[in-house]
């Protein structure tokens, strides 16, 4: 028997039809970290990190978050993420491909219907039937979402046919959670096709999967 944690974090808006729309994006999704061992060193590594950091003058009170942080910071990060190399995993639902039952049954709906597509794959990946699974989720929103989240993830993990541990924390609180932002971050701007220079060096070697389900859009000009 083996613990085995699971980092989760979201990307993305949850109106369907937010299309065009200042802030929409045209995905919503998850993306996993995980550490298969302790990593009891690799959570002292990110405070070191952190501390360093503060040490050179840069304010964090809040952690990394890849969107927020300069250029330098994120050099610094992805070099930490690189060396750690926990698993990848990603799922991205193109929202204007989302059918109409999906739509009329409410954002909420749309994030779980996320977590399922996305959990249901790892899970049995990365955890053996006699292993603990810990899934360490991001908080998000107001109060009442946050329950609402809460409920619809706790909702799916007893689905599945493994031990799961649900843990919904601040993303500033947990490591774990600020690495699975990076990693989603970068996977992210790849599947846009922007400029993510530490993709490739401190992502992809350790991606399991990004999943479409919902398919891509169209190129420009076809």
């Amino acid at each position: 028997m083996a613990d085995i944690y699971l980092y989760a974090d979201e990307t993305g808006n949850l109106d369907c039809d937010g299309e065009g729309k200042q802030g929409a994006s045209a995905y919503f999704g998850f993306g996993t970290a995980v550490f298969d061992h302790d990593h009891g060193a690799e959570l002292w590594n990110g405070l070191r990190l952190r501390a360093e950091l503060e040490r050179k003058g840069l304010n964090l009170p809040r952690g990394f978050h890849a969107i927020n942080d300069s250029h330098v910071t994120r050099n610094e990060m992805f070099e930490v993420i690189a060396q750690q190399a926990p698993r990848i995993d990603t799922t991205f639902l193109l929202k204007a491909n989302a059918r109409d039952c999906i739509r009329q049954r409410g954002q909420m709906h749309l994030y779980k219907m996320a977590w399922y597509l996305h959990v249901k794959y790892v899970a049995p990946l990365v955890a053996g039937p006699a292993d603990r699974l810990f899934v360490i989720a991001g908080s998000f929103g107001t109060r009442s979402r946050q329950t609402q989240a809460r409920e619809a993830l706790s909702d799916v993990c007893v689905q599945l046919d493994r031990e799961i541990v649900l843990c919904v924390w601040e993303a500033s609180s947990s490591w774990g959670l600020q690495v699975a932002d990076y990693a989603l971050w970068a996977v992210h701007r790849n599947l846009l096709g922007k400029d993510c220079r530490w993709y490739g060096t401190a992502v992809r070697p350790t991606l399991g999967s990004t999943f479409t389900p919902w398919g891509m859009p169209e190129p420009p000009g076809t």
